[in-house]
């Protein structure tokens, strides 16, 4: 976490900073909203802004009704994708966060965003086992009895960053796709807010 010079230290009776996070969202939000509920319920943790990549997601309206402020960074609004990626990276630093939190974020971040503050990403597979977009359909295709969820720090490559942490899945012998996928989520949500709390909180510091 970056320090903060204008803060004089907390005294023993304070408590800590809340970390300051930007969500990147491409649809439906729930990760954010595991995490605005979280922030609700009193954790130490101040989401600046949400980002989106596309018009009319449904993680731009829950940061709306949450009152947080949205901004939107569309590829296709950009001559090339480097020109993207610059522009996400400054609407990203205008908030000036601790880390960026890619909640669903259906885009590879590029040089821009990954030289500013470090970028946490949650995936539905026990990495480096089955990285990419299809964790759950390819850990059921190979036949494995347990998967989970990560959280690790993005870098260049896909699902390759340092590991963070980890939940198990038992894998049950009638799922579906999507009967794995839901109790994956519901773990993916509590490991990313217990995450960022242990960091708000100084208890755990990135790789």
């Amino acid at each position: 976490m970056r320090p903060d010079s204008a803060r004089t230290a907390p005294s023993q009776t304070e408590s800590p900073r809340p970390l300051r996070i930007v969500v990147l969202v491409s649809g439906s939000g729930t990760l954010l909203q595991a995490v605005l509920d979280a922030v609700e319920q009193g954790a130490p943790i101040e989401v600046a802004a949400v980002g989106a990549d596309r018009p009319g997601t449904l993680g731009e309206d829950r940061a709306r009704k949450a009152g947080v402020p949205t901004f939107r960074s569309v590829v296709g609004d950009h001559p090339d994708r480097a020109a993207w990626d610059r522009d996400l990276a400054a609407r990203i630093g205008g908030h000036a966060p601790d880390v960026v939190v890619s909640a669903g974020f259906m885009k590879i971040l590029g040089p821009a965003v990954l030289a500013g503050p470090t970028v946490l990403n949650t995936h539905p597979a026990l990495l480096p086992s089955f990285p990419g977009a299809h964790g759950v359909r390819d850990a059921l295709a190979h036949g494995v009895k347990v998967t989970g969820c990560t959280c690790h720090v993005v870098d260049a490559g896909v699902d390759t960053g340092p590991i963070v942490a980890q939940r198990a899945v038992a894998v049950r012998d009638d799922d579906s796709e999507e009967t794995l996928h839901e109790r994956i989520k519901t773990e993916e949500r509590q490991m990313l807010v217990e995450v960022l709390a242990a960091l708000a909180s100084g208890s755990l510091t990135l790789p």
